[in-house]
Formats: structure tokens, C-alpha cells, sequence
């Protein structure tokens, strides 16, 4: 009898970055900030991906990124993305300096 293995393609592994990118920026983080013991800069769901996504592109990214940026996310960025999310959430990067950075690509600092 042959066992046959069920891989993931590309597509789903896409998919799957971009589900888990959304779920930590839109609820997790948000989620996150609001509780009374945060210190995070920010608390909305526009504004972790704002400071992901500019990290990720390195600048303003829909400057580098056609809008909506989920949909228009190499593998690479996607995969940067979650990372970066992972991070923030872990507490191993301080996103109060990359909102700095942020806001400075953006001219509003």
C-alpha cells in the first residue's frame, strides 16, 4: 500500500503568513495594548501593521507596496512580517523605536 503525504504549496504557506500576520495586527496586538499594564505607543489595528509593514519595507511601505498590502506581499515580506509580529508580541524588539523609525520615514517626527 502507498502512503501518500499531503504538502503544502506555496499558495497555502502564502495564505497561511498572511492569516497570521492579519490575526496578530488586527487582534492580538490591538488585544495586547489595551490591557492596563501596556506601554506600547500605539493601539490600534492600522497602526502595528503601519509599523510592520514600514519595517519590513524599510520605509513607507505603500511606497514599495500596491494597496491593500496583504494581498500584494511577496513570500519574503510576508514571512518578514510575521516574524517581526512575533517578535513585538515576545517582547524581543522594542516597538516603541520602531514606531520612532516609522514616523520618521513618514516625515511626522
Amino acid at each position: 500500500m502507498k502512503i501518500m503525504f499531503m504538502t503544502q504549496t506555496a499558495s497555502d504557506e502564502m495564505a497561511f503568513l498572511i492569516n497570521q500576520y492579519l490575526i496578530m495586527t488586527k487582534e492580538t496586538m490591538p488585544e495586547m495594548a489595551r490591557k492596563a499594564s501596556s506601554t506600547w505607543p500605539v493601539k490600534h489595528d492600522h497602526c502595528f501593521q503601519r509599523i510592520v509593514l514600514d519595517s519590513v519595507c524599510q520605509g513607507v511601505w505603500y511606497e514599495s507596496i500596491k494597496r491593500p498590502a496583504y494581498k500584494h506581499l511577496t513570500y519574503p515580506q510576508a514571512e518578514l512580517a510575521v516574524k517581526l509580529c512575533n517578535e513585538i508580541i515576545a517582547g524581543q524588539v522594542d516597538l516603541s523605536g520602531l514606531n520612532l523609525q516609522s514616523l520618521t520615514w513618514r516625515g511626522k517626527r
